[in-house]
């Protein structure tokens, strides 16, 4: 925490904005610096994720990008995949998030498609409710590997690039529990 709340403010934001893309939500974490503690800047970023306008969410959502996260999956299950992602982003205009850091790696390939499947069936108010708080959660666990795991001695960084993708063993190093 003591590197997170003395580094300056733009390598803050600019790591936060790894986090949740949203200039408002990462400046609102920045500026609210010093945090006692993980656990009070992790409310404050939950705080800050419920505080957002419809307009923020719909950028920040825009932000997150579907990737193959299986690729050690069958071919058949990567295409359903693939196919289930186009007809979610065709339906709601942004990639699908979830958090899956409640479930082991072989459990998270079919939480994804049985998500997409269930989530289709929402209208756009019922699903944008449903997205935002799988897009807290991740935001949520970002937050928390930026503050407890950056690199001996440095600054926080930003996560690696944000493509959606969901465990350390398919490029994403910071989270089970991102956008797929």
């Amino acid at each position: 925490m003591t590197r997170f709340n003395n580094a300056p403010a733009d390598t803050v934001e600019h790591a936060l904005l790894a986090c949740c893309a949203n200039r408002r939500w990462a400046r609102r974490l920045t500026d609210h610096r010093p945090y006692p503690t993980v656990d009070a800047l992790l409310a404050a970023a939950d705080e800050a994720s419920y505080d957002l306008s419809l307009a923020d969410l719909a950028g920040a959502l825009a932000d997150e990008t579907s990737a193959d996260p299986h690729p050690g999956a069958p071919t058949a299950a990567r295409t359903a995949l693939r196919a289930a992602h186009a007809a979610y982003e065709s339906s709601f205009g942004h990639a699908f998030v979830i958090s899956l850091d409640r479930y082991r790696p072989e459990e998270r390939l079919n939480q994804v498609l049985a998500g997409i499947r269930e989530r289709l069936a929402h209208d756009p108010d019922e699903e944008r409710a449903v997205a935002a708080d799988e897009l807290r959660r991740l935001a949520r666990h970002r937050v928390s590997r930026l503050v407890v795991d950056p690199p001996p001695g440095r600054h926080p960084e930003p996560p690696a690039p944000r493509v959606s993708q969901e465990s350390n063993d398919y490029g994403r190093p910071d989270s089970p529990s991102v956008a797929v």
